[in-house]
């Protein structure tokens, strides 16, 4: 469902240009929980973006469901939920308010908005708060505000950027559980460099370092190709770092 063929992004120009990320290329399919991972600035959230058509790439393609990111983004955007690393959200709405108001900006009327609205509401725990405004909430209940946002339309597509932020350890096990029962009907990519949370839901995992990917896989199946069979995540990031000559820095 999601395809990235040999995309680059690139920012700025000149001597001054960076490139985000570099030459990338993966799939996640319905029904998978893929986990991006990689050092803070490792281009996670970049890539995010351009799935999301917040940002088009300097060069490659990028199609979701069947959709090309950059000829089709209406499109694309009509079937991914996105959750971005920073979970933009009008503090002074009321809770209940705000996911009706994404409801009806995806096109959501009637009857079917307050059943999307019930839905998300109990799938995503945010009963306690439905009638706070948000700024009234905790960061961990903020989050799942956000994540409601990005559920409330049924995408076949979540990506999520960082989701776990400000959660505590039982917000953590229920998210966990949660991606497990979201996974069967959807293609699900979440970023993060919290390796615990890679390890506890992902049916394959991406290494990026520095705008290229290092790695891409199930992490036994990596673990053993890379001559270390067994090795936490943690264990196989720092080999590949280390072996791609990149270990001098976290990246960009």
């Amino acid at each position: 469902m999601i395809a990235v063929e040999a995309v680059t992004r690139v920012f700025g120009s000149g001597a001054g240009a960076i490139t985000a990320v570099d030459d990338v290329s993966f799939r996640v399919e319905r029904g998978e929980v893929v986990g991006f991972v990689g050092p803070n600035g490792a281009g996670k959230s970049t890539m995010l973006k351009m799935l999301a058509t917040y940002l088009l790439p300097t060069s490659g393609s990028i199609s979701v469901d069947g959709y090309d990111a950059a000829e089709d983004p209406l499109e694309v955007r009509r079937r991914i939920g996105y959750l971005p690393g920073d979970t933009p959200l009008y503090g002074d709405m009321v809770v209940e308010d705000l996911l009706r108001f994404a409801a009806r900006a995806h096109g959501l009327r009637g009857d079917r908005l307050e059943e999307a609205v019930e839905r998300t509401v109990d799938l995503c725990g945010i009963e306690p708060v439905r009638s706070l405004r948000v700024r009234q909430c905790s960061t961990g209940f903020r989050q799942r505000v956000g994540l409601s946002i990005a559920l409330v339309h049924d995408p076949p597509v979540l990506l999520l950027d960082e989701p776990t932020h400000g959660f505590d350890p039982l917000q953590v096990i229920a998210f966990r559980r949660q991606l497990a029962d979201l996974k069967e009907d959807r293609a699900i990519l979440f970023s993060t460099h919290i390796i615990p949370d890679v390890e506890a839901v992902s049916d394959r995992v991406l290494i990026i370092h520095q705008g290229r990917l290092l790695g891409d896989g199930p992490l036994a199946g990596q673990a053993e190709a890379a001559g270390i069979p067994g090795a936490d995540l943690e264990t196989l990031f720092a080999h590949l770092v280390s072996t791609s000559g990149d270990d001098h820095g976290i990246g960009r």
